[in-house]
């Protein structure tokens, strides 16, 4: 279970284990992100952040190691207060770095919202994020700090979006730090 701010998001890592046959992939690990909502049946917006889940996964994991396999990962949301799809990236990692699968690195999701006067807020709250002119979500990983996945909703200039990821790239630093000490606290008993 992972929270950031009063977003909470529950992840489990299944596999890898044998695939179905119409599944398999015969080089690589196939790997299958479901996010479930809090209430009711996920819609084109899950359907839509499973895949950008999906391919920040894929960019990471070496599923090389595992041919002809599964890897599934399953989200639930607990609450959504803002800054969904960042919190769903790090619990993704968190729960890949547990379950202790081979990864090329680390990344983590920085949200941030443009507010309509030019000033970036990271990590908004869901009222934050009615009120900004643009969120940009980023998937950044922890060798060079290189992106991932970005994604946009609303508009904003190409200037507008590098200092977004500037911003971002100096708070990953933070989470990255969190995991850390996570692992640290975990293994050290």
């Amino acid at each position: 279970s992972l929270s950031s701010g009063d977003t909470s998001v529950l992840a489990g890592l299944y596999g890898p284990a044998e695939a179905k046959l119409s599944k398999e992939l015969p080089d690589r690990a196939a790997l299958e992100v479901l996010l479930r909502p809090k209430v009711g049946l996920p819609g084109v917006l899950e359907r839509s952040r499973e895949q950008l889940l999906r391919q920040t996964c894929e960019a990471v994991v070496l599923g090389v190691l595992h041919p002809r396999t599964a890897i599934s990962l399953v989200l639930q949301v607990l609450s959504d207060a803002g800054s969904l799809l960042s919190c769903c990236l790090n619990a993704a990692c968190m729960a890949l770095l547990d379950a202790g699968l081979p990864l090329t690195a680390l990344f983590c999701g920085v949200t941030c919202a443009l507010q309509p006067d030019g000033t970036i807020l990271l990590d908004p709250t869901a009222r934050q994020e009615q009120d900004a002119r643009a969120i940009l979500t980023f998937a950044i990983a922890s060798s060079e700090r290189k992106v991932l996945m970005a994604t946009t909703k609303g508009s904003c200039s190409v200037e507008e979006m590098q200092q977004c990821l500037a911003t971002a790239q100096r708070a990953a630093d933070t989470i990255f730090q969190f995991y850390r000490d996570s692992v640290r606290r975990r293994y050290s008993k």
